[in-house]
């Protein structure tokens, strides 16, 4: 991506647009038989994720710390550790991003850049080994 003096938050289309990525990505995952694993571990009702997500993007992206502002730092890594993650959610997860992005009026430059990001935070999460015997 070109150097640019526009945040991350701007350059998505702010809250609004930030909103939609968001409901689009919980709305693959609720429906998509490629999500049923990742679907498993989160509650029955998607609004409180949908919420915590969005309030998370809009901080990490240079967006308002709504996140930070409510419930402090995220750490993502600890508050993500009671859930199993192995290999098969977050790619389950990434899919349903991967989803959502090439559903946004964004430029595939953008696309891009958005889906190394969220594949290094989806790596992050992962917190179980999966052993093929």
């Amino acid at each position: 991506m070109a150097a640019n003096s526009q945040s991350l938050y701007e350059l998505i289309g702010g809250e609004t647009v930030l909103r939609q990525l968001v409901d689009r990505f919980y709305d693959a995952m609720d429906s998509a038989p490629e999500a049923k694993h990742v679907r498993a571990i989160h509650p029955d009702d998607l609004a409180h994720s949908r919420d915590k997500l969005f309030m998370f993007l809009s901080g990490w992206s240079g967006g308002p710390p709504l996140y930070i502002e409510k419930f402090g730092h995220p750490r993502l890594r600890q508050r993500h550790m009671p859930f199993p993650i192995g290999k098969e959610e977050r790619d389950e997860w990434l899919w349903c991003m991967d989803k959502a992005l090439h559903e946004m009026p964004f430029d595939a430059q953008l696309v891009e850049h958005l889906y190394g990001k969220f594949t290094e935070i989806a790596n992050s999460m992962q917190n179980r080994v999966n052993i093929d015997l």
